[in-house]
């Protein structure tokens, strides 16, 4: 029999408790063990039985235990050391606040859009890296007291749960969630009416959404939900599932995500007073629609400015950033051109905004591009004026992978930088680690965060082992529950699970292995040569034992079937005590997985991980990565800190490249890896294997960290970003100039070249210290010598004539003659021996562009 409604009855906490109420409504006591302790000591079991979930816990728990904490003394005044302590962390001054009172400028808001927030289990928005990351993004931020602002979607299903058939084939489930049991809140008018958003679409009436609040920390997420009375069914499904459906579906997502999420900012700032942003950030191309939005609030909306398209765009762009995430094409959204023609029609979600211009944001029009299609993350590139990947290896392939979007200039010179991802030590950390720290009298909140992690050096090697051991034995024991409910869930009986008790043992080397199995991802590559894998996992003497875990895209039954390879295989009775696949992947899961495994194992193609922040999160916890060289690996192994695994690069037959690398793997596993592991002194500790923890742990603690990544977002991006939107909006006049001028410059560059170049001061064999003085002769057409910059580009000469390793030297105007006509000379010393030449090259100049390759022109001999 089906329940016509549900809902959520939520408890009345007694006056003594209402502490507990706040605990539980803010996400920091996900991160914060001292509040846990405390949701612990109100009822351990149901804590565990809950899956951690304070609102669970407090909804389960019964009246009787209520009162009786009310009265506990001990307790009241654990639970209000918590609250204050949560108080302190809310209300004073951290990294963010301390930067501006000492008179380093920044944004007074900013607002970050992502498809997925991956915060905490029980909060489960979140498919993998991609909202982990913004999760983490959120709760540095919160950490440093940056002022950021969340802005996503609350799936009514979040993403699937996987479980596996006795064949060993993915099974995936959508568990219905329901709001009033989850940590958030909805927004409210001041009359008490739920705050909603409307969007017209092209099919029928006005969308609705109406407008959760999660407090993560310091930081407010804005959530955007449609399953509400007021909108049709089809209506009511579009935030369904995270990355479901059609094609048509996932735009409708985006839309909302986008141009939703610009109008939910807006009703959240009207109603709390909160800073409006300054700075818009969209993580991926998934958000992108939130630039035509800004666009038309300054175009058409009622209380506008009502400038111009060109103008509202540079407003936008100077005050967007753009982060991309993918190494691959196919990672990549792109609609039917003329699916977002009629969404973006007329009657559509930003009416006034012209649909050619909006159209021509999202076009392929560079060679190798599909006109066709409609490519979010073009529309991206195009909308803020800033953009990075996700690594320094990842911003070289996105600056080869978008070239196309800059076709005049090299690939060094394409504007995508590189801020490479971090993750949120606080979350992913075992507590006992953090205590070992300590122990050395390090302080886990301290700004300086390399004195924290070279406390390492202080912590005695046979501590430091203990604690591992620990870790590791608290994951075996809970990837033996989860793997006799597997076991059980693919219909075997309890009676024949009793081989599980002996299941992976806490002082064999431990290495995990979780993924997305995705093909480039390689979740199968371990299993190349079964025999040779066996072998390592029985050595009689140093055996190895693999802890795996991962999903597939429901859609993919490529993935799947690398995961049913790989289950088969752990259900070999020869072999299964030694490696294990748990379904399920979360964060639940992950938690205990970092601190318990030795070794983090990473095999994808290069150069397609964008970062891979996994490894990371097992570097923090005293984990050695064992690693293709690729994403965040290819930037930070030193040789010392871990194993880079080699790579065929070149091979172009698959099987043997596989086959040549994963042998390599085997070798480092052999002969480098479990003998350094199993290799003690008299005290059982394996001092050498405890040394790569220790410069681990100082090499990599504070690049990985991040809190490191959003102080490098506010310096390197957001920053700036506000500054150029201030000295663009404050009353447009910026932004009417530079538009004006961005026109004048397009239509003028056809009359602009390099005509002639003299050089002099340097004789049939030049040395080095000798100055050689360059002198062009340019055409400007209708433009002037200080709207341009001639630059002298120099560098190695290879063979074929082509320069690299260039640098750049401005040349200055000297004289001008008629017809637009002008001399610009420079002098350069040259500084290294060796191949040499040069060439000329004029670039637009304007202190408002970001970068010279801005507006994609270039002049050249």
């Amino acid at each position: 029999m089906r329940a016509i409604r549900r809902f959520t009855v939520r408890p009345v906490l007694p006056p003594p408790l209402a502490a507990l109420g706040d605990l539980a409504g803010n996400l920091r006591w996900s991160w914060h063990p001292e509040t846990q302790d405390v949701f612990a000591d109100v009822d351990a079991e149901l804590w565990e039985s809950t899956g951690r979930d304070p609102v669970g816990l407090l909804g389960a728990v019964g009246r009787q235990r209520l009162e009786q904490l009310a009265g506990d003394e001990a307790f009241l005044a654990r639970l209000r050391a918590a609250h204050a302590d949560l108080e302190r962390y809310l209300t004073g001054d951290r990294w963010y606040q301390r930067r501006r009172a000492a008179g380093v400028d920044g944004p007074e808001a900013i607002a970050y859009f992502s498809p997925e927030f991956g915060i905490t289990a029980v909060l489960p928005q979140y498919s993998g890296g991609l909202g982990i990351l913004a999760g983490d993004h959120l709760k540095a931020a919160s950490d440093l007291g940056v002022p950021i602002v969340g802005v996503g979607l609350l799936y009514r299903h979040g993403y699937f749960k996987q479980s596996l058939s006795r064949e060993g084939w993915q099974q995936e489930t959508y568990p219905v969630l329901d709001p009033d049991g989850l940590p958030i809140s909805l927004l409210r008018e001041p009359n008490g009416e739920r705050a909603t958003i409307s969007i017209a679409l092209p099919d029928g009436p006005e969308l609705l959404a109406r407008i959760w609040v999660v407090s993560v920390g310091r930081v407010p997420l804005l959530m955007l939900d449609t399953d509400i009375e007021g909108n049709p069914d089809h209506y009511r499904d579009v935030t369904d599932r995270l990355y479901g459906g059609t094609s048509e579906h996932r735009l409708r997502q985006e839309l909302l995500l986008g141009v939703g999420g610009v109008r939910a900012l807006r009703v959240y700032t009207r109603i709390t007073g909160h800073p409006a942003p300054e700075v818009f950030h969209t993580n991926e191309g998934h958000a992108g629609f939130l630039g035509v939005e800004r666009i038309r609030e300054l175009t058409v909306a009622e209380g506008g400015p009502r400038l111009d398209f060109d103008t509202a765009l540079e407003v936008g762009r100077a005050s967007t950033v753009f982060t991309t995430h993918t190494p691959v094409p196919a990672g990549i959204d792109r609609f039917p051109r003329t699916l977002v023609e009629q969404y973006f029609s007329d009657a559509g979600a930003t009416p006034g905004v012209p649909v050619d211009r909006l159209l021509a944001l999202g076009a392929e029009d560079y060679d190798g591009g599909d006109p066709g299609v409609f490519n979010m993350a073009v529309m991206g590139f195009r909308l803020a004026q800033r953009a990075n990947g996700v690594s320094r290896l990842h911003g070289h392939v996105s600056r080869g992978m978008f070239s196309g979007l800059w076709p005049a200039f090299d690939e060094a010179e394409v504007p995508i930088t590189s801020i490479t991802n971090g993750v949120h030590a606080p979350t992913w950390v075992g507590r006992e680690v953090i205590a070992l720290a300590a122990s050395q009298g390090a302080d886990p909140d301290s700004d300086d965060t390399d004195a924290f992690w070279a406390a390492a050096d202080k912590v005695p090697g046979s501590e430091m082992w203990a604690v591992k051991r620990q870790l590791r034995e608290r994951l075996v024991q809970e990837a033996r529950r989860r793997l006799a409910r597997s076991w059980e869930k693919r219909g075997s009986a309890r009676a024949e699970l009793g081989w599980i008790e002996s299941a992976l043992d806490p002082d064999v080397l431990t290495i995990g292995f979780a993924r997305r199995a995705a093909s480039y991802k390689r979740l199968t590559l371990m299993m190349r040569d079964p025999e040779r894998l066996k072998s390592l996992l029985l050595h009689p003497e140093r055996p190895v034992q693999l802890v795996i875990a991962g999903k597939a895209h429901p859609a993919d039954d490529g993935g799947k079937k690398l995961i049913q390879d790989i289950v088969r295989l752990s259900d070999d009775p020869a072999i299964r005590h030694r490696i294990v696949f748990l379904p399920n992947y979360d964060i639940a899961m992950a938690q205990p997985l970092y601190p318990g495994c030795d070794v983090w194992l990473n095999n994808p193609l290069r150069p397609y991980e964008a970062c891979g922040t996994s490894g990371m999160k097992a570097a923090l916890n005293g984990g050695l990565n064992l690693s293709v060289l690729d994403g965040w690996w290819d930037e930070w192994y030193d040789g010392d800190n871990g194993w880079a695994i080699p790579t065929a690069d070149g091979v172009e037959d698959v099987d043997h490249r596989d086959d040549l690398e994963a042998a390599a793997l085997y070798d480092l596993i052999e002969n480098e890896v479990a003998p350094r592991f199993y290799d003690v002194d008299a005290d059982g500790v394996p001092t050498r294997w405890i040394e790569m923890v220790r410069h681990t742990l100082k090499s990599l603690g504070p690049k990985v960290l991040a809190t490191r990544m959003v102080s490098d977002y506010v310096r390197q991006l957001y920053t700036p970003a506000a500054t150029t939107g201030r000295r663009l909006n404050s009353d447009y006049a910026g932004a009417v100039e530079l538009a004006a001028w961005k026109r004048r410059v397009r239509a003028g560059w056809p009359g602009v070249r390099v005509e002639h170049v003299e050089s002099s001061g340097v004789g049939d064999a030049p040395e080095v210290g000798d100055t050689m003085s360059v002198r062009a002769f340019v055409a400007l057409g209708d433009l002037t010598p200080g709207e341009v910059d001639v630059q002298l580009v120099h560098g190695r000469s290879t063979g074929e004539d082509d320069l690299v390793d260039t640098a750049l030297e401005s040349l200055h105007p000297v004289e001008s003659y008629e017809g637009g006509r002008h001399r610009f000379d420079g002098d350069l010393v040259l500084d290294r021996s060796g191949s040499f030449g040069y060439t000329v090259r004029v670039v637009p100049r304007n202190d408002l562009l970001a970068t010279p390759a801005e507006l994609g022109i270039v002049a050249l001999p």
